[in-house]
């Protein structure tokens, strides 16, 4: 017997469950980079719109840039090179835009992410 509080008394909960076993783990893991990527441009104020320089937000940046790094550098050899390559690049372009966006640049290896990734110039 569930008790009300496990997810899976709750049918909406059971429904996304059986979804989420349909889906490979690539496209899980690819789909969280991309969220990842575009909450980080974001924040480094790449957004569109007369609002995006007013949702730059370098702390935010660097927390969101770092965990895709660890997302992507703990998943890369798993994923294959087809999907880790370009994870990679966006990894790598939101790590610059950082370093520009910054008005104190970190000093190489020092950025969001390179601790994972090793420097970004």
């Amino acid at each position: 017997m569930t008790s009300p509080t496990d997810p899976a008394s709750i049918p909406e909960a059971a429904e996304a469950a059986r979804d989420l076993a349909d889906v490979p783990a690539v496209e899980i893991v690819t789909t969280l980079a991309i969220h990842l990527m575009s909450a980080a441009a974001i924040r480094c104020g790449l957004g569109e719109g007369p609002e995006a320089e007013g949702d730059r937000d370098l702390a935010e940046a660097r927390i969101l840039i770092t965990a895709l790094a660890g997302l992507v550098t703990a998943s890369a050899p798993d994923l294959g090179p087809q999907h880790a390559a370009p994870l990679r690049d966006g990894l790598t372009a939101l790590q610059r835009a950082f370093r520009e966006a910054s008005s104190i640049p970190d000093a190489p290896g020092a950025g969001p992410g390179e601790a994972l990734t090793g420097p970004v110039v």
